[in-house]
């Protein structure tokens, strides 16, 4: 049997939630999930958007690289 381990270099992942709070929660803790495969934050987009009813929604997109 033979292992065959590949270094994740770029990641992007994408986060959604009804308020700001609870959106920044979510990003930290995939931060820190992300920090033990030594990825760190290289960009982060977010919009806002509010729907026909009036109500608010978030979502963000980042980009994780590996540390040099």
């Amino acid at each position: 049997m033979e292992f065959h381990f590949d270094l994740i270099e770029d990641k992007v992942e994408f986060f959604e939630a009804m308020d700001l709070k609870t959106l920044e929660k979510n990003i930290n803790k995939q931060i820190e999930i992300n920090k033990a495969i030594t990825l760190t934050v290289h960009h982060v987009s977010h919009q806002m958007h509010i729907d026909d009813k009036g109500r608010l929604f978030y979502s963000a997109v980042v980009h994780f690289k590996a540390k040099k």
